[in-house]
């Protein structure tokens, strides 16, 4: 496809009166413009909820290791303290 090709969505009624009101409702001058910032705002969406869960399983994968060396080390915290 060309960079600068020509494309066409048909939407339902109710869809296109959505992006009626978003597009006067962001100030935006055309219906194309709305729906990039849509795709935009869902590819961050979705970029944000896979970093999330990549950090939740290297937590959970880090957790018990951590707990183990907390608990062996636990003793030291009051050593030397009056």
């Amino acid at each position: 496809m060309k960079s600068n090709a020509k494309s066409s969505i048909t939407l339902p009624a109710e869809e296109r009166k959505l992006v009626t009101a978003l597009k006067g409702r962001l100030g935006l001058k055309s219906n194309v413009e709305v729906v990039r910032r849509g795709l935009r705002l869902l590819e961050e969406t979705t970029d944000r909820q896979a970093l999330k869960e990549a950090y939740r399983k290297a937590s959970a994968a880090s957790r018990r290791s951590t707990l183990e060396e907390i608990a062996a080390l636990d003793h030291l915290t009051g050593e030397g303290l009056d």
